[in-house]
C-alpha cells in the first residue's frame, strides 16, 4: 500500500478502478465510517451511455466527459454544503480524474485493482448489471495508474472485503481524513457487504 502525501487534507474520496473491483461496496463502507455521502457514479450516466455499454460498446472520451462533469458538479455541491463525498467512479484516465477535480481540487483516490482473470470471473458471475464482461478488456487498456502528483492509494481486491475497507480507511487516516464514527457496521473478519 503506497500513499502519496499532499496537503491540504482532502474532504472527498473517489473509489476508482475497472469494473468488477467492488467500487460501490467499498465506497459504501467508507461512507459509513467517515461518515460521508455516498455518490454512485453509475447513476450519473446519461441513458445513452448506459445503452452503449449494455450493447457491448466501450465509452469514449466524448461519452465520459459530460458524465464526469456532472459528478464534478456534485462533488462541488457537497463541498459547499460542508459534506464529505465518497464517490464510486471508474476514473480510469488521468484526464478523467482531472475533470473530477475541476469541482474540488483535493480528492483522494482509492484505486481498487487486481488481475484481469480474477475480475473476468467475478463479472461473469454478476447478474443484472449493464456493464457486460466483454468490456473489461477495454477498461484495462484505458486504465492509467495514479501519477506521483495524485493523492491516493492502490489496494488489491483479492484481499477479503473487510481488509480492503480497513486498508482504505488507514490510507485516508494517513492523510488526515479520520473516521468520525465507528460506523454502523463492524469492519472485521466476519464483515460482508
Amino acid at each position: 500500500m503506497t500513499t502519496t502525501p499532499r496537503t491540504p487534507t482532502p474532504r472527498h474520496v473517489v473509489v476508482m478502478g475497472v469494473s468488477g473491483t467492488g467500487k460501490s461496496t467499498v465506497a459504501d463502507a467508507i461512507a459509513d465510517h467517515l461518515p460521508g455521502m455516498l455518490v454512485e457514479g453509475d447513476s450519473f450516466h446519461p441513458q445513452a451511455n448506459i445503452d452503449k455499454m449494455a450493447a457491448g460498446e466501450p465509452l469514449d472520451d466524448d461519452d465520459r466527459r459530460p458524465w464526469l462533469k456532472s459528478l464534478s458538479a456534485e462533488i462541488a455541491r457537497l463541498d459547499v454544503e460542508g459534506q464529505t463525498g465518497v464517490i464510486a467512479c471508474s476514473s480510469l484516465k488521468r484526464i478523467y480524474r482531472d475533470w473530477l477535480r475541476e469541482g474540488v481540487e483535493e480528492l483522494f483516490f482509492v484505486h481498487l485493482h487486481t488481475d484481469y482473470e480474477v475480475l473476468d470471473q467475478r463479472m461473469s458471475e454478476r447478474k443484472g448489471h449493464f456493464m457486460p464482461p466483454s468490456l473489461l478488456k477495454s477498461q484495462f487498456e484505458t486504465l492509467e495508474p495514479l501519477q506521483d502528483d495524485e493523492l491516493g492509494v492502490k489496494i488489491d481486491v483479492r484481499n477479503p472485503p473487510y481488509e480492503v475497507v480497513v486498508r482504505s480507511l488507514a490510507a485516508l487516516a494517513s492523510v488526515g481524513l479520520q473516521p468520525q464514527t465507528q460506523g454502523e457496521r463492524d469492519i472485521g473478519p466476519t464483515w460482508r457487504p
